[in-house]
């Protein structure tokens, strides 16, 4: 190992508490703690020592395992702990595996897609380690672990990482509560079942200061989850959870745009800009042609009636919108007029609740649930709201007007999941068709 390289004391303790008895052991933490990279490390260490051994590796999606860890993370932990090894090495991009010299491979899966996945599991194996888990239901890591059997000589492992979501997942269940995540009983073998806590403070020696300064600066909410490595706490009747939107999130290249609308939730409160309380929610929404919805940008806050006109006009222009839509609860005629006043001619919507915000935004947040709308990227302020909103009402600060611009444009764009036709005829002129 080159000597200009060594493990950190919180990635020492790691390795080790993966190469104890426990069967089932879970990294959880902070972003760039070096959680994937220890477990990775552990697990090029077994393929190493026994020959033909097999390993797999399982994200929710396959695309993501080959951006983050097939070429990212195991080069580079190669390259580190491993030099000279990986020269000797093969990556088949046929099948996707990773063959070492003396015969181990890791096999890498993608546990969404179906065909994928049973290739993958036709197969047995020795050490399974699950990525992102507050990604991947339970059932599919119920499935995949009946492929743990392989009997080579090495003790059969089970490696899971997270960044930690809610006290509602079942890595909280079952690894700090002791309970089985299903029937909610004690587990049999609890000793069985392991953790350790890595944070970003326990690898700065491997991070950029300005890295850390801006997980500081984040929301309370994201901050306890990805600097502090905690878990969020359940909101009970919730319309989001922090699992549910992370099932959706797609940092991939977007798929081509069917529509796409900037949708505004002005503000309700008068005052200076940056000094009012609720913010001006300013979301682009679109609907692809795969046909799911995507959140495109968020680009709410605090700002004046010209303020917020130009950045949503912006946002038209940027993202080639079709359309502006905007709610006039609050400023009736004269949230058109501003929007008018930076072009004339740029197609827009009004659009008057005659619901609560809890009835508007349950069929959206079933949407998510259902797979048909996905997080094209990180907007922790928004999932900040959209988690905040229950059953009985907004538990947050302020006012949601970010997760309320987020589910206006959602519903125009897909106004089949509003409660019934009804309801919804309240968001469109009656003479209108959709680009009037």
């Amino acid at each position: 190992m080159p000597t200009s390289f060594k493990l950190t004391d919180k990635q020492i303790a790691a390795n080790a508490l993966l190469a104890s008895d426990a069967q089932d052991i879970l990294l959880e933490g902070g972003s760039r703690s070096g959680k994937t990279f220890i477990a990775l490390r552990a697990i090029a260490t077994r393929a190493l020592a026994v020959p033909n051994s097999r390993h797999a590796i399982f994200r929710l999606r396959f695309n993501h395992i080959k951006a983050s860890i097939i070429y990212d993370t195991l080069p580079k932990m190669m390259d580190l702990c491993f030099p000279g090894v990986a020269e000797h090495c093969r990556l088949d991009k046929t099948d996707w595996f990773y063959r070492f010299p003396n015969g181990s491979e890791i096999w890498f899966g993608g546990l969404d897609d179906k065909d994928r996945t049973e290739k993958v599991l036709g197969q047995e194996y020795a050490t399974m380690l699950f990525n992102e888990i507050s990604q991947i239901p339970y059932t599919s890591i119920e499935i995949a672990l009946t492929r743990l059997a392989q009997n080579c000589g090495l003790r059969l492992k089970a490696y899971y990482d997270c960044n930690p979501p809610s006290t509602a997942h079942y890595s909280y269940v079952i690894w700090h509560k002791g309970l089985d995540p299903k029937t909610k009983r004690p587990l049999a073998d609890k000793e069985q079942y392991q953790f350790i806590k890595m944070n970003p403070t326990d690898n700065v020696e491997n991070l950029s200061p300005t890295y850390l300064k801006r997980l500081s600066n984040m929301s309370p909410t994201m901050r306890k989850r990805f600097l502090d490595g905690g878990y969020a706490d359940a909101t009970e009747g919730a319309l989001w959870s922090i699992e549910s939107i992370e099932k959706q999130r797609y940092m991939d290249e977007l798929p081509s745009m069917q529509r796409i609308v900037v949708a505004i939730d002005p503000s309700g409160c008068s005052g200076k800009e940056g000094e009012r309380s609720d913010e001006v929610g300013i979301v682009v929404m679109g609907l692809a042609t795969d046909g799911k919805l995507y959140v495109l940008e968020d680009l709410s806050g605090r700002f004046g009636p010209s303020g917020w006109a130009k950045i949503a006009f912006s946002a038209y222009e940027r993202w080639k919108a079709d359309r502006i839509v905007a709610e006039i609860n609050y400023g009736g005629a004269m949230v058109e007029a501003v929007i008018k006043a930076e072009n004339a001619n740029v197609p827009f919507t009004a659009v008057t609740a005659t619901r609560g915000k809890v009835v508007r935004a349950e069929p959206i947040s079933v949407l998510t649930d259902d797979g048909k709308l996905r997080f094209g990227g990180s907007f922790p302020e928004l999932e900040d709201q959209l988690c905040a909103m229950t059953v009985s009402g907004y538990t947050g600060g302020a006012s949601p007007d970010r997760a309320d611009a987020m589910v206006w444009g959602a519903t125009f764009l897909f106004p089949s999941a509003a409660n019934d036709e009804e309801d919804f005829s309240d968001m469109l002129p009656a003479s209108s068709g959709w680009m009037s």
